[in-house]
């Protein structure tokens, strides 16, 4: 079944049209992660599906409700994680998930959900004394609270360190590995790589490029070897690298010299995406 279905969605703002007929599927239990450019049509996409803004025309269904007429019951079964937290910073951390928690018909155990997250050494610390990775890790768990079927992450590991990053990368894994659906946006290519089982791409207001990430890639046909010269970095791009490989290190034995810094590699979803958006 599908979490998300939507079809011809368009929005605009005056004369500026944002949306152009977008159109998506998301099944049940899949990490969907949208991206693209600032000014590509995210946010307006995000805020539809949430319920939050009106469409212009298109049909929407999210869990089988159409959000624009979705009442409590509906965004009971719906985790939020807003760009920027919306937090009460007097609150401890545990008088926080519990007023949270008092939104729901059937709230999660909070002790739990901050050992999930990596609070619970924090949950009686005020909110204002956590760093900015575990305000947003705090986010994360209010999202869970009410236990949804549907989790929207924006943008959720902005401001992480390292380590704190590879933490959230495994307990978004963990929710996938518990039915959860997920719709991530982020700006880390590797992010959506790692996690997303799917990815669309928007741009300027339509899906340029949708498939899993290995199918994206797949559309770069194009190999890089890169090696150093008299001091100067020589790049290659050809369809044969094993070819186009042997060709050169054979030279080079000839020549009796040696190709320093040699360096094969694919185009990453990086690569791909920059190509795609490189005019915006």
């Amino acid at each position: 079944m599908s979490a998300v279905e939507v079809s011809g969605l368009r929005k605009s703002y005056g004369s500026d049209d944002v949306l152009h007929g977008i159109d998506l599927v998301i099944p049940e239990g899949e990490v969907f992660a949208l991206l693209g450019p600032n000014g590509a049509g995210k946010t307006t996409t995000i805020e539809i599906l949430e319920g939050y803004r009106e469409r212009d025309d298109g049909d929407v269904a999210v869990l089988g409700v159409d959000p624009a007429k979705g009442d409590a019951s509906f965004r009971a079964r719906i985790g939020i994680v807003l760009q920027s937290s919306a937090v009460y910073p007097r609150l401890r951390v545990d008088q926080m998930m519990r007023l949270f928690a008092g939104y729901y018909p059937n709230p999660r155990d909070i002790n739990e959900l901050l050992e999930l997250v990596g609070l619970a050494d924090r949950i009686r610390d005020r909110v204002r004394t956590l760093s900015g990775g575990q305000k947003r890790r705090l986010d994360l768990a209010l999202a869970l609270v009410g236990d949804p079927e549907l989790i929207f992450l924006d943008e959720p590991t902005t401001g992480f360190d390292p380590e704190a990053r590879r933490r959230a990368w495994t307990t978004i894994s963990d929710l996938r590995q518990l039915g959860k659906t997920i719709l991530l946006t982020t700006h880390y290519l590797d992010e959506a790589h790692h996690l997303a089982d799917r990815i669309a791409i928007l741009r300027k207001g339509k899906i340029a490029a949708e498939g899993t990430p290995a199918e994206l890639l797949s559309e770069t046909e194009l190999t890089e070897i890169r090696y150093r010269r008299d001091g100067e970095i020589v790049v290659v791009q050809t369809r044969t690298p094993t070819a186009t490989l042997n060709e050169l290190t054979s030279e080079a034995i000839a020549q009796g010299v040696e190709l320093e810094g040699l360096e094969v590699r694919r185009p990453s979803l990086e690569d791909f995406y920059l190509n795609l958006v490189e005019d915006d």
